[in-house]
């Protein structure tokens, strides 16, 4: 597919008016990309894969991620693509078969639980969270109580990396792209 990234923000330019939501989707877009570097996988298409997860949650809370899927395949996207952004949400029942689709179950709860634990610290600063700081919210019931952490810990099993890891790896990618998240650093 041409120039997947403009065609993804395309979409998200026309579905997302929420600022929060758009920093969200750029941050799964990060972490997602920040991944296929790593495995060196397609840089573009899983950041694509990151910044549409969630497209169509504003306008379509009550049928997400269904209707998105269903524009995606109007906007051609393939089946692989659009299976991971279904698959992102375990009440779809689609599983998660490629490396895409686990990375970006993966990514999604944390990327945005490491940044609610950014902005509880002093600096503000993604590059200043540690590991040991995202653990100890994480047993915190009460911080961040709309992340689900059950899946936080069941993304990096699918991905067979450790937790500890895992979660360094997201602050990473994270604090790569502070900027263009809105971080000062």
């Amino acid at each position: 597919m041409k120039n997947i990234v403009a065609k993804a923000q395309k979409l998200v330019n026309e579905y997302v008016e929420s600022e929060s939501l758009r920093k969200h989707l750029k941050a799964v877009g990060f972490s997602m990309k920040w991944y296929a570097e790593r495995f060196g996988e397609d840089v573009d298409r899983w950041f694509a894969c990151g910044l549409l997860h969630d497209f169509d949650y504003e306008k379509f809370s009550e049928n997400h991620p269904y209707k998105g899927a269903e524009i995606l395949e109007k906007e051609g996207f393939d089946r692989e693509f659009i299976d991971a952004v279904l698959g992102h949400a375990s009440y779809t029942g689609v599983e998660r078969k490629t490396l895409m689709a686990k990375t970006l179950f993966a990514v999604d709860e944390l990327s945005g639980f490491v940044i609610a634990v950014a902005l509880v610290r002093p600096s503000k600063l993604i590059g200043d969270v540690k590991v040991k700081s995202v653990k100890k919210k994480m047993k915190d019931k009460a911080f961040a109580r709309q992340v689900n952490r059950y899946e936080i810990k069941q993304g990096a099993e699918e991905l067979g990396i450790p937790l500890e890891e895992h979660i360094q790896n997201v602050i990473t990618a994270l604090a790569t792209n502070a900027k263009d998240l809105g971080f000062e650093g």
